[in-house]
């Protein structure tokens, strides 16, 4: 991994953890629903030029069933929950969630598919727990009616993220730019209805209307690329160490932009449930290095 991929990996991180500070400066005007159909549409016309310019086709045929279930697990359900756990939850609270995928895709691994978990594993699946308990159980914004309702959603919106890496591990390979591609049109179909549901709250001022070109281009067009491009170059291990590094940025966009106060709780809840995550996935920074190595 030269200086040019480290660079790319930490401004990956640094989009991604940014995504929660849009959230949460947008979704008390626009509410959930239409937040993230602006979000995936925004995403969905951003790939589609850039797919112009590259000349990468769709890929329609055949795949559109594929598509419609990548969507949901993977975007469309997983963003409507953060944004619904935003009107509780600070960014750094949702980032740390965020970062627990991992420890859900383990989870599922061993119960529906038959995966063993070794004692590390175990030993990292008990420190992200506790990690979860110690960051939410002393954090003083959850004292707030439904608050806990939406540390459940941001969960489950992290439990989504497991369930579609194992998803995509088992359907028909797809190249990855038409998988980020059509996903994202089949989530603004999943998510439209919703709009009728949870309406605009608010007159939409600048700031939330560039929050959602933000979420929408940046944190999710831009992103896409950023990591594929990544995948491509260095490969997928090396590339998921983003996952360590989201929490770290979700934590100091919001204590910077949004003035939300870091705490004790915050610290060894993040520590405890990046190394949770770490132990559960055998992360091992020499054989990350060695194997991006390789790859060059």
């Amino acid at each position: 991994m030269n200086f040019k991929h480290f660079a790319t990996l930490v401004l990956l991180a640094s989009i991604w953890g940014a995504s929660f500070l849009f959230i949460r400066i947008a979704v008390p005007t626009l509410g959930p629903a239409v937040l993230m159909t602006g979000r995936v549409l925004c995403a969905a016309v951003f790939l589609f030029a850039v797919a112009q310019v590259l000349r990468k086709p769709l890929l329609i045929q055949g795949n559109v069933k594929h598509y419609v279930l990548l969507g949901f697990i993977n975007s469309a359900l997983p963003f409507f929950l953060f944004a619904f756990s935003a009107h509780w939850l600070s960014a750094s609270v949702m980032s740390v969630l965020n970062a627990t995928a991992p420890i859900w895709g383990s989870l599922i691994g061993a119960i529906f598919f038959q995966q063993r978990i070794s004692w590390t594993g175990g030993l990292g699946l008990f420190l992200g727990v506790f990690g979860v308990s110690v960051l939410v159980g002393f954090d003083p914004l959850l004292v707030k009616d439904g608050a806990y309702w939406a540390v459940a959603a941001a969960a489950s919106a992290a439990c989504c993220y497991g369930i579609a890496t194992h998803y995509t591990r088992r359907a028909k390979a797809v190249e990855p730019f038409a998988n980020a591609h059509g996903s994202m049109w089949a989530s603004a179909l999943w998510l439209f209805p919703m709009t009728w549901f949870f309406p605009l709250n608010n007159e939409v001022s600048t700031s939330v209307g560039l929050a959602l070109l933000a979420l929408g281009i940046l944190c999710t067009g831009i992103a896409y690329l950023l990591y594929f491009g990544l995948v491509r170059d260095i490969g997928a291990t090396p590339t998921l160490t983003v996952t360590f590094m989201i929490p770290v940025f979700g934590v100091l966009w919001g204590h910077l932009f949004l003035d939300e106060a870091i705490g004790w709780q915050t610290f060894v809840g993040t520590l405890l449930v990046l190394t949770g995550t770490g132990l559960v996935t055998g992360f091992r920074p020499d054989k990350i290095w060695q194997q991006s190595r390789t790859n060059n």
